[in-house]
């Protein structure tokens, strides 16, 4: 089948990081070559003027595009997840920022980027995401998600809080701390990572437990079964609540957290399938080199 068969009908979304000219210039040179190949291209409402190109269209819904494409780090890369998860369509991230451990390509692959949308040759990957309600004592409700983690951190710097917790309706522990974050494997390489919690391979599905600077004898990281259900209560408060770092909600003494896997999986695309390790020796330079084949 050619290029020409495989284009009729097809878009694809851009979300990028405008504030960084590097990813604008990516976006613009992808946009136009995907243009040239008869595919038409959407950005959403807050990025589509600085791409300037007058065949961009303007878009904040990802239902009818068959990709999400990102370009900017792993902060933006969260954010297009929130645009393409209502639609269940991938996200290619091109990495514009730092270390990247969510993208997929960086700006020397951009050419590659193209032929790969065109020839339609990524795959698809999913990635476990935790699903997140809070009851607070006076009857409020708050759902969200999260692909990296959920923290239950302090609201006051010079205070800690007390959160008792359970997993399967046993009681496991009570710790008075900075606060606790349940991460997938997709996040164990992010704030997990830094608050001391273990690297987690993407396939092990899983949930985390990682306690926040505790004073207690038992806190040490946990993994649990995906399976499982995990309940927190606030015992003193008060606290804030957030996912992924960008979704939050503050609450008083008595509230009740569950957190459990989510139906729905976060997709990203893939261009070249590749071990993990792999990725993590070249995202954290870990010492490799000269090593025997």
């Amino acid at each position: 089948m050619s290029r020409q068969d495989l284009q009729g009908g097809r878009k694809v979304l851009f979300v990028l990081y405008s504030g960084r000219q590097q990813a604008v210039d990516a976006a613009r040179e992808v946009a136009a070559g995907l243009i040239a190949q008869g595919i038409e291209v959407s950005c959403t409402h807050d990025d589509a003027s600085v791409i300037n190109l007058p065949d961009v269209k303007s878009s904040n819904d990802a239902h009818g595009h068959e990709l999400v494409v990102v370009f900017g780090g792993d902060g933006t890369i969260l954010r297009a997840i929130e645009v393409a998860r209502p639609a269940e369509v991938p996200v290619l991230g091109v990495n514009l920022g730092h270390v990247g451990f969510l993208a997929e390509a960086d700006a020397e692959d951009i050419r590659a980027v193209v032929n790969a949308i065109v020839d339609h040759t990524w795959q698809v990957e999913e990635r476990l995401t935790l699903g997140i309600h809070v009851h607070g004592p006076e009857m409020q409700e708050w759902s969200t998600w999260a692909l990296n983690e959920i923290v239950i951190g302090k609201d006051a710097r010079e205070r800690m809080i007390d959160l008792h917790v359970s997993v399967d309706e046993h009681a496991l522990s009570e710790w008075s701390a900075d606060g606790l974050m349940v991460a997938t494997p997709t996040g164990s390489t992010a704030y997990a990572f830094s608050a001391g919690g273990p690297i987690v391979w993407p396939e092990v599905e899983a949930m985390l437990l990682v306690p926040i600077s505790a004073h207690a004898l038992f806190a040490r990281p946990s993994v649990i079964a995906p399976s499982s259900k995990v309940d927190i209560t606030v015992a003193s408060g008060p606290a804030i609540i957030t996912a992924d770092g960008r979704r939050n909600i503050e609450v008083s003494t008595g509230t009740e957290i569950t957190v459990v896997r989510h139906s729905q999986n976060t997709k990203f695309a893939r261009l070249h399938p590749k071990p993990f390790t792999e990725r993590l020796v070249a995202k954290f330079e870990l010492p490799v080199q000269g090593w025997g084949a």
